[in-house]
């Protein structure tokens, strides 16, 4: 597929915005519903389409069908410090997928209340920024 229009590109980057930010409501929903793996879940999610937003506002296509977030960073040129490539790279775990019943078991574990809070805090603060990011590029 070629290059898009102004305008596709503008209704593309509004398309992934708004999933995102529908997303964000459903990653604290599930926090408070105590659904904790489910919600750092859809903390991933929620990054994921807030960088395929700037993605296509960089590249000027439809972004990839992936969901590493540190290559969507990196193909949006955002130059990210190091401690948000961390923070990318470590919330690439939560998009655990159902074929691993075993280390899904394992994570979900994992997320007591305050690891989920922790990483829950530093996503909406990163998504937040990003989302400034997005409105700087219109």
């Amino acid at each position: 597929m070629g290059s898009l229009t102004k305008e596709q590109i503008e209704e593309m980057a509004e398309y992934w915005q708004k999933s995102a930010e529908h997303d964000f409501e459903t990653v604290f929903f599930l926090y408070k519903n105590k659904k904790y793996s489910d919600s750092l879940f859809f903390g991933h999610i929620v990054l994921e389409k807030i960088l395929k937003a700037l993605v296509v506002k960089k590249i000027k296509i439809e972004p990839p069908k992936m969901h590493d977030l540190v290559k969507l960073e990196e193909l949006a040129e955002l130059n990210s410090d190091n401690e948000v490539r961390i923070l990318l790279k470590e919330v690439n775990v939560f998009n655990i997928r159902s074929r691993y019943p075993d280390y899904k078991f394992r994570f979900y574990k994992s997320c007591t209340k305050e690891f989920t809070k922790k990483y829950l805090d530093k996503i909406k603060e990163l998504y937040k920024n990003l989302c400034q990011k997005l409105k700087q590029k219109k």
